[in-house]
């Protein structure tokens, strides 16, 4: 675990312990203690833990990374009930919402402190016990799932052969420094939709600034999981659109831009997402703020210089066999190369389209039955498309004439960094701009007006990512929608704990993802 990763963790138990402070002023008043021990980290809950009549252990148990957050929880707990504070809903707005709960204990007039003998005198039911059990549960998984890390698996094979469909990962959230939810208002451990029901699970009457503690740059080649920038709007039937087929995508290709005949047709379907509850990605940094990309015949440069390939990345190839029909049961057995999984299809006349790793297409070139092996590639301003028939970003057919092969050269935003803007760079930059920066952006007449102000320079507010898919012909990634910026970072792909297709996959299971 990464320093960065430590001080988030403190950080987290530090503010567990002093949200409450200004409510344990007056509750510690009247116990008969010294008010201004509310107000020191640490030396409250020992304070708490006497007035409670706890075991003089779960203070020290505090300092245990992460289980340290619920023994402080515990303890706030068992406090109230010296209280009287014994009923389900007491107990609730103590875990959920202690500082506004604390201050009315303070301060009114009524809550008295009765000390540990009513704890001692106070009965539960076995049922209570369950629920009580029950709720601590859900609150501790759900503060680790918002803070520390979460469970993802992985749904498509835009990644293969780095990560496989139903690998089962560990993703940090502190590796980039701990992202605050943009809506803190939410149901625990699910992400944007409740289930059965297919509602919200989360209320934007409270939204919050992007802020992320002791933040953290992601860096060249790291597997990042992110919201995904373009799942702001969306129309939401998940079998046709969702985020195979984005709102900005259907706004192009179905509807020529013409956003009153998309309304007309789906505006009932159509929702909005804050930056936190849009749809979750998985895929490579290949490039980092400041960075300029380019992509030639479907080989990365960064700055000028080829880029990092991942040792399992892998891309398609039209193989030719000598006149046998391609075997795919020895394939799948030999080289886990599966045709239900779209990785091999029957072109007709010998020829069949394969998806190989850069060791496999060694392997494949030299097996008895192969006559040729030749890699697919979208020529340079023949084909704007990629996969599905989509348009490559930034949609613009004039200056960008670039393929998901031939892509570039395309600078990466920097905070800080200033650009002379232009018209050939105005689709770049207008998204970042407008919409992940907030400003009023438009090119009126060869001239660029940022908040009503004619300008011919910009100075990016964020930091900015280009990711993209080890599966670099079947993944949709920055080359159809453009820059990740770093508000919508989720966190770093660490672990791989489960694994399956038909059965455990057993030598995936931990395996650290690289």
């Amino acid at each position: 675990m990464e320093g960065n990763e430590i001080l988030g963790i403190f950080l987290i138990g530090l503010l567990v312990i002093l949200l409450p402070a200004v409510g344990l002023y007056g509750m510690f008043k009247k116990a008969g203690v010294a008010p201004w021990k509310a107000l020191v980290p640490f030396y409250n809950t020992w304070v708490m833990v006497e007035l409670a009549g706890m075991k003089k252990y779960w203070f020290f148990l505090q300092f245990l990374p992460i289980v340290g957050w619920f023994v402080s929880i515990a303890i706030i707990i068992d406090f109230v009930k010296a209280y009287g504070k014994f009923k389900f809903w007491e107990h609730a707005l103590t875990v959920l919402i202690s500082p506004l709960y604390f201050i009315y204990l303070g301060f009114n007039k009524t809550d008295k402190y009765l000390g540990p003998e009513a704890i001692t005198a106070h009965k539960k039911s076995t049922v209570r016990e369950w629920v009580d059990a029950a709720i601590f549960a859900i609150v501790a998984a759900g503060l680790i799932r918002m803070f520390i890390f979460e469970a993802y698996v992985i749904p498509t094979p835009s990644m293969e052969r780095s990560l496989l469909v139903n690998d089962f990962l560990f993703v940090s959230k502190t590796a980039y420094g701990t992202r605050v939810p943009n809506t803190p208002l939410a149901f625990p451990l699910v992400h944007h939709t409740l289930p059965i029901v297919k509602t919200k699970s989360y209320l934007e009457w409270i939204k919050l600034d992007y802020r992320r503690w002791f933040a953290k740059q992601v860096k060249r080649n790291d597997v990042v999981v992110f919201n995904l920038p373009v799942g702001d709007t969306v129309i939401n039937d998940e079998e046709r659109y969702g985020s195979k087929v984005t709102y900005y995508d259907a706004l192009r290709s179905e509807f020529n831009g013409n956003r009153n005949a998309l309304w007309d047709a789906y505006g009932d379907i159509i929702i909005t997402r804050p930056v936190d509850k849009r749809e979750n990605f998985i895929k490579r940094a290949v490039a980092v703020a400041g960075d300029t990309l380019e992509i030639r015949n479907g080989v990365v440069f960064i700055n000028g210089k080829p880029g990092e390939t991942p040792p399992h990345s892998e891309t398609n190839y039209v193989l030719k066999t000598k006149g046998q029909p391609l075997d795919y049961t020895a394939i799948e057995e030999e080289y886990g190369i599966r045709a239900d999984a779209g990785e091999v299809r029957d072109l007709g006349n010998n020829l069949y389209e394969i998806f190989l790793t850069k060791e496999q297409v060694g392997i494949f070139s030299r097996l008895s039955f192969v006559e040729s092996l030749t890699p697919v590639n979208y020529a340079y301003e023949k084909d704007t498309r990629g996969i599905g028939g989509i348009d490559v970003y930034p949609n613009d057919s004039v200056y960008c004439k670039w393929t998901i092969d031939n892509y570039g050269p395309l600078f990466i935003p920097k905070k800080g960094a200033t650009i002379q803007l232009t018209a050939e760079n105005y689709s770049r930059y207008e998204r970042v701009i407008r919409t992940y920066e907030h400003n009023d952006f438009e090119m009126k007449d060869g001239k660029f007006y940022v908040n009503g102000t004619a300008t011919d320079k910009y100075t990016f507010k964020l930091d900015y990512y280009w990711l993209m898919g080890d599966n670099r012909h079947n993944s949709l990634d920055s080359r159809y929608w453009g820059f990740v910026p770093e508000d919508h970072v989720v966190g770093k792909a660490s672990l791989i704990f489960f694994s399956w297709n038909k059965g455990p996959r057993w030598n995936r299971i931990f395996r650290s993802i690289k």
